[in-house]
């Protein structure tokens, strides 16, 4: 059979077929086709500029655009020319960003324009592992498809896994197999889409301006003799990288411990290559876990991980504090601390998720402004039905296993979530299950915990968090932290002792003799969720470290009223996350050591008799036993500042304490981050001479944002009153409408607008606050919060809750203002009096101007300003005219 071609089939086209630039290869693959991946399997990059060039001179003579993705550090594959766009991307950027930047620009260049991108097996250097190469692959290529381009690709022979070469032929249109064996050129096609001939198939050897089937002979044996010396066969062409770096790292760990020595510079250098794969992108972060961690800390994390990719920074900050203080000699910190048992689902794991169930053009739709949000609701309701890659699955179940029916946690650990500057505190969710039934039926609601940490990277709060902070372009990658619930059962019911917050610098100090760099906790009984939310009508216990016994109220009315209520626990029988009071708790004869967290309140079990019911036991949450406990103090506070020296800056962590037999209390640290605080610098000058009614309210405390001095240039007011009257329809009205008028505050310095409302802002229960979302307020300066106990709106010093936290990081000055107090001064009529420009700003909304009342200063007052003072020190503030 002759398999030359004949002169006659040469030619620039075919039959319109574009060309390849390289007549005899064009008779091989029967030319290209509109639409088309061309992906080159190679040994170097001068291979495959052997073939791009001639394409891209074709392309050249045809008049047609080439777009030259350029992102790897090899040289250059096209050099700058008429007709030619080079598109310099920073793959080290993420997939996400990268894949976006990729999408954006064959969106924009639109339908016909051929494509050549660097070597992807260069994009190794930056993803670490082979399984985000064939993700972009997978993503990119059917777009190009349907935009009817012309795309080249290569990747470098013995670089990818058998999986990734896998999924780039089942993905492309045309796979060639590029040999250059001393100086022959062999092209094998492995994949021809749509395309036949009896000889396409066969190896080529090219021979002048022509392609010839290998069928015997020399050539056939020169060909085989170099896929042999190339490694075909080699166990390492299995590996993904992500697997060979370990691989490498474990024989350097290895050889050190035989040795009982360092790895040295080898050792030095494998631990920042992990660092950078694993642990972060963050600098700041980056030198702290380069610090501390050594190469065996990294394998141990690798034994626990399952998929690859990074594991977060809430699993970073957990590791890191752990490491920070096993490394400080002051305390013996296994005898303080609770051991971890967690595991860790790498960032990849999520991706793959969204690409294999065909969610990336929905993905990249909702990166469009105009469908940020709209895209997102679309997406999370398909996240919630998804499948999980088939490589995890496995994983999962041998993880479940490990944990057999213990209670564990599923808890959001993003790449950006915990870093320097962005807490995410309370954007992403974290996932009780309570681990009962049959193995598959844990299963099940373990895969529905991962699907709905997944989900909630789409939660309005969290986006609107991310385009606040100009976050909505970064990679967010959501890795996994799946841990071993802390705690004992007490019959049906499975939580910790004492869970709560702690905070190396306390900004809301409530005397003048208390210090802010003591340091503060808070506290809970049972599952630390209440001590990180605000809880209607419940009130953790807030501990300034150098005065922990003093409380900001005194008697024991105030006692009971602000203490916690309800508490948070799993239950095994119901095999559900619950709130129970914990008057029921206290009640169901558990073995509950309840003087180590309570006392008993005499006076209501008094009441409780007269009343018939002698049984009960009446107690009050206080922690006062723990809190006399000098060793307990001095144990948190070493903590606290040990790792606020490690981080060098303040940081917040979340823990929980369980009591061993003799009542001695074991710390589990679930959580370390950076902490944002503002703190006292310059001393305010309160003035003393204001007449009264020229003060809008004057206070002792109860406010957090350390000192300021600022002119007011607007002030919103919700009259409690009107506001109480509402049906609760129209309270989530007068919400919405403080959202609109947020928004329109594009400069909260230069607008600088005090929000004074009944309650608590951002209350889910309408009667207790205005249910905003923090998205409704975040444009505010100053955030105030006015008791009307008659209403039953009481404000909640959230110090170390999320909502905290989102105050701090805007740069919301918050205060609290008790009218009924004797030392306090809230003018009411004050702003009853001032005119209402909320028609002028926000016209049509008439029916609310009875409770709502926007104040424009400068025309309700020309003449005059409006400022607030506050003092740390002193702990006074005021608000006044002048």
């Amino acid at each position: 059979m002759d398999f030359t071609p004949s002169g006659s089939d040469f030619g620039n086209t075919h039959f319109g077929k574009p060309s390849t630039g390289v007549p005899g290869l064009d008779y091989i693959i029967d030319y290209l086709r509109l639409g088309d991946n061309v992906v080159l399997h190679v040994d170097s990059i001068d291979d495959y500029i052997y073939f791009v060039t001639p394409f891209v001179e074709q392309a050249h003579q045809e008049g047609k655009k080439i777009n030259y993705i350029r992102f790897a550090e090899h040289k250059p594959l096209i050099a700058p020319g008429e007709n030619v766009t080079i598109y310099d991307l920073d793959a080290n950027a993420g997939f996400e960003v990268f894949s976006t930047q990729v999408h954006q620009i064959a969106t924009r260049e639109g339908e016909g324009v051929y494509y050549v991108f660097d070597c992807l097996s260069e994009l190794l250097s930056a993803w670490a592992t082979d399984l985000m190469i064939g993700n972009f692959f997978n993503i990119t290529c059917p777009y190009l498809y349907e935009l009817n381009t012309i795309a080249y690709f290569s990747i470098l022979r013995n670089r990818n896994s058998f999986s990734t070469v896998a999924t780039i032929r089942e993905t492309t249109q045309l796979l060639l197999d590029i040999y250059n064996c001393d100086g022959d050129v062999f092209v094998h096609p492995l994949k021809a889409q749509n395309r036949y001939s009896p000889s396409m198939f066969f190896p080529h050897v090219q021979r002048g301006e022509n392609f010839v089937p290998v069928t015997s002979g020399v050539d056939g044996a020169k060909l085989y003799a170099c896929v042999i010396s190339r490694g075909l066969g080699k166990t390492e062409r299995n590996w993904d990288y992500w697997d060979q770096v370990f691989f490498k790292a474990s024989e350097i760990y290895e050889k050190a411990q035989k040795q009982d020595q360092s790895g040295g510079t080898e050792e030095t250098k494998m631990v920042e290559t992990i660092c950078k794969m694993v642990l972060s992108k963050d600098k700041t972060i980056l030198n702290l876990v380069k610090n501390n961690f050594c190469l065996g800390d990294l394998l141990d994390i690798k034994s626990r991980m399952i998929g690859s990719g990074f594991i977060g920074g809430k699993t970073v900050g957990m590791l890191l504090a752990r490491k920070i203080l096993d490394q400080n000699p002051l305390l013996k910190w296994d005898d303080f601390l609770e051991p971890h048992d967690s595991y860790y689902i790498g960032s990849d794991v999520f991706y793959t998720f969204l690409v294999q169930n065909g969610w990336w053009k929905l993905r990249m739709e909702q990166k469009c402004p105009d469908k940020y949000f709209q895209a997102a609701k679309e997406l999370k309701e398909k996240i919630m039905k998804g499948r999980l890659p088939e490589a995890v699955r496995d994983q999962f179940k041998r993880m479940l296993e490990h944990f057999g029916q213990s209670p564990i946690v599923v808890r959001s650990s993003s790449l950006l979530e915990d870093g320097f500057g962005n807490a995410f505190a309370g954007k992403y969710v974290s996932i009780f299950c309570v681990n009962q039934g049959t193995p598959e039926q844990r299963y099940q609601e373990f895969e529905k915990a991962v699907r709905t940490a997944y989900a909630s990277t789409m939660n309005e709060d969290a986006l609107n968090y991310r385009l606040q902070r100009g976050l909505a372009e970064k990679d967010e990658q959501m890795a996994l932290l799946v841990q071993r619930v802390s705690g004992t059962y007490h019959g049906d019911y499975f939580f910790p002792d004492i869970a709560g917050v702690g905070l190396s610098y306390n900004t809301y100090v409530w005397k003048d003799s208390m210090a802010p760099e003591a340091g503060m906790l808070r506290l809970v009984f049972g599952l630390g969720t209440r001590a990180v939310g605000r809880t209607e009508g419940d009130y953790p216990r807030v501990v300034a470290l150098d005065a922990p016994l003093l409380r900001p109220c005194g008697n024991m009315d105030d006692i009971r009223k602000y203490s916690q209520h309800e508490v948070d626990v799993l239950n095994i029988k119901e095999n559900q996350w619950e709130t129970i009071s914990f008057r029921q708790l206290t009640n169901e004869k558990l073995d509950l050591r309840l003087n180590l967290v309570a006392v008993k309140d005499w006076e209501t079990e008094k009441k409780l008799k007269e009343l018939g019911m002698a049984g009960e036991q009446a107690w009050v949450v206080t922690f006062d036993k723990l809190l006399s406990n000098p060793d307990f103090l001095n144990t948190m506070q070493s903590m606290l500042k040990i790792l606020e020296e490690g981080y060098q800056c303040p940081v917040d962590v979340e823990f929980t304490v369980n009591f061993d037999t003799e009542e001695k209390p074991r710390i589990n640290l679930l959580q370390c981050r950076s902490l944002q605080t503002k703190g006292q610098h310059t001393k305010v000058n309160i003035p003393q001479s204001i007449e009264e009614k020229d003060i809008l309210f004057r206070s002792t405390g109860n406010f957090m944002g350390g000192n300021l001095e600022l002119l007011i240039n607007r002030i919103i007011f919700i009259d409690p009153q009107q506001y109480h009257q509402l049906p609760i329809r129209n309270k989530y009205d007068i919400a919405h409408l403080i959202g609109e008028i947020n928004r329109l505050v594009d400069d909260n310095a230069e607008t600088a607008t005090l929000l004074l409302g009944p309650g608590r802002w951002g209350s889910s229960t309408p009667s207790l606050g205005v249910p905003v979302t923090f998205s409704d307020i975040n444009h505010m300066r100053v955030l105030g919060e006015v008791a009307f106990f008659t209403a039953g709106f009481c404000p909640e010093l959230s110090f170390g809750t999320h909502f905290f936290q989102d105050l701090v990081e805007t740069d919301i000055f918050y205060v609290a203002i008790f009218p009924e107090k004797e030392d306090v001064i809230f003018n009411q009529k004050w702003l009853d009096e001032a005119p209402n420009h909320l028609g002028t700003i926000l016209p049509g909304n008439d029916q609310w101007m009875h409770v709502v009342k926007v104040i424009d200063l400068s025309q309700a007052f020309p003449g005059k300003n409006l400022y607030i003072n506050a003092d740390l020190v002193s702990q006074k503030i005021i608000c006044y005219t002048l």
